[in-house]
């Protein structure tokens, strides 16, 4: 199987001659020997050439003595005239043999100049996978590298043979080298988060899908997933399907971050919460109004609410527990008791998420359902995370994104932190992310945090818990643009870009593995880890490679 650069094609929604590009891409991915690379353009910007590689060449494949062979693919119908091939774009017809001739003439002088005038010789196919050439020999492209519909299933071996038969490279890595500068790809990376989310959200439909396929009485499911395996989807399809049938459902968590978000796209009509909300609503009920001003205000609003009658206002046809492994045995009891005789109760949790480290909650009788797969992670970051992971927890990586970007920023004190997590947010800016798609994670909480406390890293406003409560018990933020959050608060959650800093330990014990995971695992499309140096010195994997 090819190397294909970039990664990312694979989820992309490309339409028409973009997703014939595509198929094509699989194609040659499917055919290729393992040490060909496919170089592409189908989902990027140029900053040049638009959407092809170079002039108007779309992909370039490299052998593996750093061969060379160049290909232009042109869908759709094309115009046989008395001087060659044309295709119409943007409404003006355009010969296709002097525009490759040229694209291949240029870059093959750019590539001698680079291999300091070493001769070497590009090779050259023309693509046509929906149009049958009646006249090759009037083509004004040599008919051996004409590939129309009549032979679009010869693709494949006519790229290798030829790829063989070209000029191999004293140096093939300077090839590679060349060809990653010469591209000068620049993500279309709104398209791509777009993409990646309608993909994790299609691909990891899975576990929802099948869990509510069971059928037991009372039921009383208790899933055990990994991150990124679809939990909260499947709490979503139960809150759903209670209000289609006119019932009242109830989704409780511990991070108040978490219930925002999950309120933010839950639909009206049920109840999304954190346990001490939904512990204060059952105090309101009863007249009695919290104090938060107390230093141990909500331990004191649940002992509280354990001692109230549950109003029926506030009992639920179906109940859902998400995050359940930041739950105590008692917490778990509260929560029962607002739930109908006869509710649907599903608990979800996930052990390597166990940040407060607290036992793991009974559940007798209960049916309980394993996921171990990993649909919202890049490939590449599961892998790294492996050896992370009890042996019988071990992950399966099936995100749609293969290979995110990994960069990782070793600091030395305070000082060279702020100002490595400041140039993490400039890698994410400079590969294309907004602001509003980044997050900063630190590895520690509030009280030991050198970051979480400020309201603008170098130019960036950052939008933060204060660490206060207004009079009602809802968490109050600083306003900025860039989310800056703990890894214990971020938890439940992703981003696009995620700088995951603050990353200091002095041994890789359980909790701290623990920590690792929960933040890489929040990233979608790119990750940058700020650590200290005896972490980084602890924590041994390839990936792991400073950047200057």
């Amino acid at each position: 199987m090819a190397r294909i650069i970039p990664d990312g094609w694979r989820e992309t929604g490309a339409t028409g001659a973009a997703r014939r590009e595509i198929d094509t891409l699989a194609l040659l991915e499917r055919g290729l020997p393992d040490h060909y690379t496919v170089y592409h353009a189908v989902h990027f910007t140029n900053v040049e050439q638009g959407y092809s590689i170079y002039g108007d060449i779309d992909f370039a494949v490299v052998g593996p003595q750093g061969q060379v062979l160049l290909i232009e693919q042109v869908s759709g119908f094309l115009d046989e005239t008395g001087d060659g091939l044309h295709k119409k774009t943007s409404g003006r017809p355009r010969n296709v043999a002097v525009h490759i001739g040229q694209s291949v003439q240029r870059l093959q002088a750019r590539l001698m100049k680079r291999l300091d005038q070493q001769e070497v010789r590009v090779e050259y196919l023309l693509y046509c996978p929906d149009y049958t050439v009646r006249q090759p020999e009037a083509a004004g492209v040599a008919p051996e590298r004409v590939i129309d519909s009549t032979r679009r299933d010869q693709l494949v071996p006519i790229v290798e043979a030829t790829t063989k038969a070209a000029s191999p490279a004293d140096e093939p890595m300077q090839v590679h080298r060349f060809l990653r500068d010469i591209i000068q790809l620049q993500p279309d990376t709104g398209a791509l988060i777009g993409q990646t989310k309608r993909a994790v959200t299609r691909i990891a439909g899975g576990l929802a899908h099948w869990a509510r396929q069971l059928e037991f009485e009372p039921f009383r499911l208790h899933v055990i997933g990994t991150a990124g395996s679809g939990k909260t989807q499947l709490a979503l399809a139960e809150y759903r399907a209670a209000l289609l049938r006119g019932q009242r459902p109830l989704y409780v968590c511990f991070n108040r971050p978490l219930a925002d978000h999950v309120g933010a796209i839950a639909p009206e009509g049920g109840l999304v919460c954190t346990f001490h909300s939904l512990c204060e609503q059952v105090l309101r009920a009863s007249g009695v109004t919290p104090d938060f001003g107390r230093r141990d205000a909500f331990a004191a609003v649940i002992d509280a609410a354990g001692r109230m009658p549950v109003p029926d206002a506030l009992r639920f046809d179906t109940v859902v527990v998400d995050e359940g492994q930041d739950f105590s045995a008692a917490w778990r009891d509260q929560v029962m008791r607002h739930a109908t005789p006869d509710a649907r109760i599903t608990w979800l949790e996930d052990p390597m998420q166990n940040l407060y480290e607290m036992p793991r909650v009974p559940l007798p009788g209960w049916v309980t359902m394993h996921a171990h797969t990993n649909y919202r992670s890049p490939r590449n970051i599961v892998r790294m995370l492996q050896e992370l992971v009890p042996e019988d927890q071990r992950i399966d990586a099936r995100g749609p994104v293969a290979s995110a970007d990994i960069d990782v920023l070793v600091y030395g004190d305070q000082d060279s932190l702020v100002e490595h997590t400041k140039k993490a947010v400039s890698h994410c800016l400079a590969s294309g992310f907004k602001r509003e798609d980044i997050a900063i994670v630190s590895f520690r909480g509030r009280e030991h945090s050198a970051l979480l406390n400020l309201d603008h890293l170098g130019p960036h406003p950052l939008r933060g818990f204060t660490g206060s409560y207004d009079l009602f018990g809802q968490a109050e933020y600083s306003e900025g643009e860039v989310l800056i959050e703990s890894v214990y608060r971020f938890k439940g959650q992703s981003a696009p870009a995620i700088v995951f800093t603050e990353i200091d330990f002095s041994t890789l014990d359980e909790k701290t593995r623990r920590k690792l995971f929960v933040g890489a695992t929040r990233a979608m499309l790119k990750l940058v880890l700020v650590m200290s140096r005896r972490a980084h010195e602890l924590w041994k994997t390839p990936a792991l490679e400073p950047q200057a």
